[in-house]
């Protein structure tokens, strides 16, 4: 499996999740990385106190990795819940007041892209409201990620394991980016290209490649089925990378999948380690 062409970072958030938070960075480091990105990860908190804030980055800081992706707050994750942005209540109301937190942490650590999880859908509540109350929200993140020059990510996830969150397909999701950069008029709005999440949900990854990559702000993996490592299933992921570049697209590519019944740090023998350390 050759994958010379493309720059990875590492999801601390599914890989080294056996170490506490903290030590992962240097965790990846120590694995031969540069790059890594993480889901929220005070998952409780949207606003987590400022010692816990400065603790994680200098702890990113000191491993000597750049962090590229952070994703805003998006409710129990891993768990219940898929984002916060379209839930009314008490859930939006902790997105926006995390929007401002995130950015910050993002701008301070030189992190060019935040993915906003767009919620579940809501037993009693009117989808086009949640989609209403969506868009705002989204537009409030998209103008913040503007302000300290990243891009706004919208995800599909897949329908099997996320039966509640409308975007189950990259033209759901692009539609929803299409809404946000109409509306802000700043285009900075981008999908977020999940292969995994592309392969359960059935679609042809060729064709949506072919489709979006000019739409597309970043790029994740993992293999299909059981979401491990490249080459412990059926995905032609290198020629699918292949393609994506191509295309034009010349972004990272984030490792988010499970390591299996291994530690993490021996998850990675599929890529040379010289192929870790990237710009």
């Amino acid at each position: 499996m050759e994958f010379p062409e493309q720059r990875f970072n590492v999801n601390l958030s599914i890989l080294f999740t056996e170490l506490p938070l903290l030590e992962r960075p240097a965790a990846a480091r120590a694995a031969g990385f540069t790059a890594v990105e993480l889901w929220w990860p005070w998952l409780d908190s949207p606003t987590p106190h400022r010692s816990e804030l400065d603790s994680l980055r200098a702890a990113i800081r000191d491993a000597g990795v750049r962090l590229t992706g952070l994703n805003f707050y998006a409710g129990q994750l891993p768990g219940p819940d898929r984002g916060a942005l379209s839930v009314p209540g008490e859930e939006s109301e902790r997105f926006r007041a995390n929007i401002e937190v995130a950015a910050g942490l993002a701008e301070s650590l030189g992190c060019g892209a935040l993915n906003a999880l767009y919620g579940n859908r809501v037993d009693g509540v009117d989808a086009a409201e949640q989609d209403a109350l969506a868009l705002e929200n989204l537009v409030s993140a998209a103008r913040a990620a503007d302000r300290i020059g990243a891009v706004l990510l919208v995800e599909a996830l897949n329908k099997v394991e996320s039966p509640r969150y409308p975007l189950v397909s990259a033209p759901a999701a692009v539609a929803v980016v299409d809404k946000v950069n109409e509306a802000t008029g700043l285009g900075n709005a981008r999908f977020l290209m999940d292969l995994y999440h592309l392969s359960m949900n059935g679609e042809d990854i060729p064709s949506v490649i072919d489709r979006f990559a000019a739409k597309t702000g970043h790029v994740q993996i993992a293999d299909n089925p059981r979401r491990g490592a490249p080459g412990t299933g059926t995905l032609p992921l290198a020629a699918h990378l292949d393609q994506l570049r191509e295309a034009g697209y010349d972004g990272r590519v984030g490792l988010e999948y499970k390591p299996g019944d291994r530690p993490s740090a021996e998850a990675f023998d599929w890529l040379p380690r010289e192929a870790r350390r990237t710009p």
